[in-house]
């Protein structure tokens, strides 16, 4: 006659995942709590310099100035220049 034994696994695997699950909600935890915190640093902000009315009339003859030169073989292209020069 034969006999079996068995030996009753014990829970060291299921305590180990769950010390590891509740570890990576602590660490998740923190560093949402981390990120939340640094949105509220002041920042320099750059900002962009304002282009003078020289340089925007100066632009808007150059967009004019395409605008005539493709007239007569792209109307519909020069209308566009036009009306882009006209946003400013």
């Amino acid at each position: 006659m034969s006999s079996a034994t068995y030996i009753q696994p014990t829970n060291q695997g299921f305590r180990h995942y769950l010390t590891d699950v509740s570890n990576a909600a602590r660490a998740f935890a923190a560093a949402l709590f981390a990120a939340q915190e640094r949105q509220f640093i002041t920042q320099e902000v750059a900002l962009k310099p304002t282009q003078n009315d020289r340089a925007r009339m100066r632009s808007h003859r150059k967009l004019i100035v395409l605008a005539n030169a493709y007239q007569h073989m792209h109307p519909s292209l020069a209308a566009e220049l036009r009306n882009l020069a006209a946003r400013g």
